[in-house]
């Protein structure tokens, strides 16, 4: 056999791993992305649980504070009804801009506040607004991750080839980034 064709066999054969590689590399990082909006979803789902409980306790002490707690409801009813990432990045931050509110009405109701089964709830729900900010950043950091392994050069090429679109990122809408405004 000559040199010149085992040379040209290894170049094949070199190439076929690299590309098995590109792409079990882009399956694994494209399967974290998938897992770690999984795992914000499993904290938003907690909050969703706590919301309710949070609203009756609340609705014991502000009856006539009806329009932000239908608010909070719709805004939960809102997230639960999306399918789509996207829809769901953006029902979370109308949910997120709601509770604000509901917590919120804890100053204007000192018997609310000194309330203990609104205190452990919003405790909770405290604790789980820091756990979706995490999940939220380890989500963004696989986007990244997978987004850079699929835009890369030469794995650009082999992604392109087998359909590896981009991720989008989890981000905060315009509202979002504005001041909470409280109105009583």
């Amino acid at each position: 056999m000559p040199v010149w064709l085992i040379v040209v066999l290894a170049i094949i054969v070199l190439i076929i791993l690299w590309v098995i590689s590109t792409y079990n590399k882009l399956i694994k990082l494209r399967n974290k992305v998938k897992d770690q909006w999984a795992q914000i979803d499993t904290v938003l789902k907690r909050r969703f649980d706590l919301i309710p409980n949070l609203v009756e306790t609340v609705k014991g002490y502000a009856k006539h504070e009806k329009d932000t707690l239908e608010e909070v409801i719709k805004a939960r009813n809102t997230y639960v009804t999306a399918t789509a990432p996207e829809d769901q990045m953006k029902a979370d931050g109308e949910l997120t801009k709601a509770i604000s509110k509901l917590f919120a009405l804890s100053e204007a109701y000192p018997e609310l506040k000194a309330n203990e089964n609104f205190n452990n709830l919003q405790k909770e729900l405290t604790e789980t607004e820091d756990k979706i900010q995490y999940a939220r950043q380890f989500y963004n950091e696989t986007v990244r991750m997978y987004n850079n392994a699929r835009q890369v050069f030469p794995a650009v090429l082999i992604a392109g080839m087998l359909g590896f679109k981009d991720e989008k990122f989890f981000e905060a809408s315009a509202e979002e980034r504005e001041n909470v405004k409280v109105q009583f």
